[in-house]
């Protein structure tokens, strides 16, 4: 067990008491650093550059308890936590053992292992958490597959569509996170390079084949076996603030025409359970489309910071390799509490089709308008429809009339079925049709 005190979270609705809080704690981060080491001896066993004996004498000493706080306190002296780490963990496994702990390695290998593994543990749960999202959006999308809602262009009604398309596309971006992220943690790979990436310390303890090293050192982990040292080759941090980011920006996506669709004035959906107000009883807020809002809102920023990170110089870096901790640990964090609460969003939300049927009668007929452009050009001419819809349209509001109506007293229009040509539900295109596709992915 190691000591680590929790962080309260107390700014940090989003996030604090998800799973990824867990994982990616002061505690979870030390544990990860101990298993890395612990991994490192172990597979210089397996290789015959430590006795044997070693790797188990090390693991058990790495179960002991730790203190994150002292550790953190002495990071400052070497920049890392590496280093007061590597001198505990010696002290605590002593004896004919103890200098086989991180022989070889240099900090970086084992903080960047062990962000590895933190990462790979924290996005086990966003994934469990993406596929009840996907999972709630399919039955929105599948129960309202022809429920009429308008469509909104550039904050204007324009034509009418469906909410089951609307859900099939917040589903769509969903999947395309899982399957970003998926791709990228079954990649997260095992970092080992010695001091300037050149596994040059291995080979002066005596192996026979270094470069065989990173491969058994991953295989303990779990991780992936690295092609080479990447210490400065930073692609696995760069994708992984790339799926994070866009993860984000997906689920904030939905979020945000969430947030919109639950207007007071609006009143199309709801959440399932809406958030109180310190001031007003009245008040139900969207409390997890604000949520998800907020960290779509914040994560291209912490991502811009690891992809910054790109150029690291030299076979080591100073600053850009140590820029990425937080940034990164804010990113699993920010998304994992997205997930979380964007499951509990879909898997809650409510749908309120009078309200989308009345909001289409809004604007008194005129969000078919487009498509009596083109069916009257048949009748009256491409000219004169437009010229007689331009018309009419001042007419609705100013009259307090369907346009409809206004239609109906244009002689040459009397044998033309304005009934079904003014409804919205017959003119939402392919939409059903676009939604079972979309539903058809796995």
């Amino acid at each position: 067990m190691t000591d680590a005190r929790p962080e309260s979270g107390l700014l940090s609705p989003g996030w604090t008491g998800s799973p990824a809080a867990s994982a990616t704690s002061d505690g979870a981060y030390l544990r990860a650093l101990l298993d890395a080491e612990a991994a490192l001896t172990r597979a210089q066993e397996t290789l015959g550059l430590a006795p044997e004996g070693a790797g188990a004498a090390v693991t058990a000493a790495a179960s002991g308890a730790f203190d994150a706080h002292s550790l953190a306190e002495r990071a400052r002296a070497g920049g890392n936590p590496v280093i007061p780490l590597v001198t505990d963990l010696t002290r605590a496994v002593g004896g004919t053992y103890g200098p086989y702990v991180h022989r070889g390695a240099t900090s970086q290998d084992i903080m960047d292992t062990a962000t590895m593994l933190v990462a790979l543990r924290a996005l086990g749960p966003v994934l469990a958490d993406l596929a009840r999202t996907q999972e709630a959006l399919a039955r929105l999308a599948a129960r309202h597959r022809d429920t009429v809602m308008p469509g909104r262009t550039l904050t204007q009604h324009a034509v009418p569509t469906t909410f089951g398309l609307k859900a099939a596309g917040w589903r769509s971006l969903v999947l395309d996170a899982r399957d970003r992220i998926t791709a990228v943690r079954e990649s997260l790979p095992a970092q080992l390079g010695g001091a300037a990436g050149t596994l040059a310390a291995f080979t002066a303890y005596g192996a026979q084949d270094a470069p065989a090293l990173p491969g058994a050192y991953a295989r303990e982990l779990g991780l992936a076996e690295p092609l080479l040292p990447w210490h400065t080759l930073r692609t696995p941090v760069a994708d992984l603030a790339a799926c994070l980011a866009f993860a984000a920006g997906a689920l904030g996506k939905v979020a945000t025409d969430v947030l919109t669709l639950a207007r007071t004035e609006i009143a199309e959906v709801a959440e399932g359970s809406g958030g109180g107000s310190s001031a007003m009883p009245h008040k139900a807020n969207p409390v997890r489309s604000t949520l998800i809002a907020a960290a779509a809102l914040r994560a291209p920023q912490l991502a811009a910071v690891l992809l910054g990170s790109l150029t690291a110089p030299d076979e080591r870096p100073a600053g850009a390799w140590h820029a990425e901790w937080e940034p990164l640990r804010d990113l699993l964090r920010l998304v994992g509490g997205a997930a979380r609460d964007a499951a509990e969003l879909a898997e809650g939300l409510r749908v309120h089709p009078d309200a989308m049927r009345a909001d289409l009668d809004l604007t008194h007929g005129l969000i078919v308008s487009e498509r009596l452009s083109a069916e009257l050009s048949a009748v009256l001419g491409r000219a004169r429809a437009k010229e007689l819809l331009t018309t009419l349209a001042p007419r609705t509001y100013a009259e307090g009339r369907s346009l409809a109506e206004l239609l109906a007293e244009e002689p040459d229009l009397k044998d033309v079925d304005l009934g079904d040509l003014t409804d919205p539900a017959h003119y939402t295109g392919s939409a059903g049709a676009l939604t079972d596709r979309a539903l058809e992915r796995r």
